[in-house]
């Protein structure tokens, strides 16, 4: 007889189906897992063994196999422990054969028997339910991500022999509830930031319309700080958002105590971080920092310190929304449909208009530092802001009253207008607008688009940063409309002004 286990293994965050099969027969007495398994995979062996000598059972002296098909897949991770063990209880007797029909069942086995939390239950239990399996079986830490899939059965036990007593009626597993993370609500307020008045009007457009942001100022200036306000004046993901966001930090065992949560993303990895860090990739192609900022930000300070490549690696991202990891025998994509903030001094020293603090080798040497950033990622930022020198002047004064709150308002305005614009058309923002859409949506005046022309000539802009100006104006319009309480989706048409004010955020590529 072989006893048969559904399991999973992932492909980025799509999920195969893997179907355990193990067999006890007559022969030299062995123990083998064959099906491509990974080192860890391998190693379940030992946990399998002593987890069952919890339970008061010992391997049979014959022959056992296991065999994970397809065999032609890479098996990884240690969430096939759970399913080798429970197709050696079915094949030794002590559970029924259709005890786990229709279930798919995950989980990492201690030596005592104990079932440890893994990687991916979310969307291995959204997977069971696009299939139209009865339930899933995974570990008691992540049984409130697998609850949020929907209509299906979760069993989380703590332990193996409370699985087996489950089926076998001495004990019943009760569903675990949907677990959502804590949120307190509080972020830096932008009530702390003194002056820089032009740099917060980008830094609201940005969050109005999901644009990419690249803020040039000294040392000291506040461009960290008013990165770390972005997410408090951001909406809140919605449900299908959060769901969407918690499937990557679910692959990526991010997932503290199985809880999602419905903050955006805020990532800000170091200037040294590698390319497979940054982008996805690795040994076993897990998510990266752009993944992990899906619907998010990511945030990259110092961004001429970074390493050249991995910027340039950052690029197909920026556009597409996609992190494309190339191997040999097969490829991983992940969503990575971040929002880009980044900030950097003008030069080296970071005192380039400051006659008392500047290099001798000024301003050659901030041409030197700024050709770091290839023009092609230059050109894929939406908005350039300068952040000036903070005077002592505007430390004195008292503290702004508008606080993060009041600006998003403003901001979820913006955002209802483009959510009732691009209602079905797989969008959320205006940077996401192209081709004929952003035409159509971004539809100006005679006297608009002559500005415009006129602008791009000088400015030397590409086609990809005159279309980026375009869904800057589409957003200052939305954010104009919004203000006066336009109706969600009739947010009027771009105008000459707004044409004007997107050009001002934009700068020529550094060496053009």
């Amino acid at each position: 007889m072989v006893a048969r286990v559904k399991t999973i293994a992932f492909h980025g965050i799509d999920v195969l189906d893997i179907d355990v099969q193990v067999q006890i027969s007559s022969g030299v007495v062995a123990y083998r897992i064959v099906g491509l398994p990974d080192k860890a995979v391998g190693e379940s062996q030992e946990r399998v063994r002593s987890a069952l000598t919890a339970l008061g059972l010992a391997l049979p002296a014959k022959r056992i196999t296991v065999n994970l098909a397809p065999a032609d897949v890479l098996k990884e991770g240690s969430h096939f422990d759970l399913p080798i063990a429970v197709g050696m209880l079915i094949a030794m007797g002590a559970l029924p054969a259709d005890a786990l029909d229709g279930y798919t069942v995950v989980g990492e086995l201690a030596l005592d028997g104990q079932i440890a939390p893994v990687a991916g239950v979310l969307p291995a239990a959204m997977a069971a339910v696009g299939e139209g399996r009865r339930g899933i079986v995974c570990p008691a830490a992540c049984g409130g991500e697998a609850a949020w899939a929907g209509d299906l059965d979760v069993l989380a036990p703590r332990s193996l022999i409370a699985l087996v007593n489950h089926f076998k009626g001495t004990q019943v597993l009760s569903p675990p509830a949907p677990a959502l993370a804590d949120d307190d609500g509080r972020y830096p307020d932008l009530a702390d930031i003194k002056g820089q008045e032009t740099a917060k009007r980008a830094l609201e457009i940005a969050a109005a319309g999901g644009h990419n942001l690249l803020m040039i100022g000294p040392p000291g200036s506040g461009k960290s700080m008013l990165a770390a306000r972005l997410p408090g004046i951001l909406p809140p993901l919605d449900a299908a958002e959060a769901l969407e966001v918690s499937m990557i930090h679910s692959v990526a065992g991010m997932l503290e105590n199985g809880r999602i949560t419905r903050r955006r993303p805020f990532r800000d990895p170091h200037h040294s971080a590698s390319l497979p860090a940054l982008v996805s990739g690795g040994l076993r192609a897990r998510p990266g920092e752009a993944s992990l900022a899906h619907l998010g930000v990511l945030f990259l300070d110092e961004l001429p310190e970074f390493n050249r490549q991995t910027l340039e690696a950052l690029r197909q991202p920026v556009e597409s929304g996609r992190a494309v990891v190339a191997r040999a025998n097969h490829h991983v994509t992940y969503p990575a449909r971040f929002q880009l903030i980044a900030a950097m001094n003008p030069c080296r020293c970071g005192h380039l208009d400051d006659p008392a603090f500047a290099c001798s080798r000024a301003p050659r040497c901030a041409r030197e530092y700024q050709t770091r950033i290839s023009g092609p990622m230059f050109d894929r930022i939406d908005l350039h802001a300068d952040v000036p020198a903070v005077s002592a002047a505007d430390l004195s004064l008292p503290p702004p009253r508008e606080s993060s709150a009041d600006v998003a308002q403003r901001v979820a305005a913006a955002r209802d207008i483009q959510r009732a614009r691009y209602a079905g058309q797989g969008i959320r923002t205006n940077a996401e607008a192209d081709g004929d859409l952003l035409e159509a949506v971004a539809a100006a005046d005679a006297s608009s688009r002559a500005l415009l022309t006129e602008a791009a000539e000088k400015l030397r802009l590409s086609a990809r940063g005159y279309h980026r100006v375009l869904r800057v104006a589409r957003t200052l319009a939305d954010m104009e409309h919004g203000e006066r309480g336009a109706a969600q989706g009739d947010a009027g048409a771009v105008g000459r002004l707004h044409i004007a004010e997107a050009l001002s955020y934009r700068r020529v590529a550094p060496g053009a």
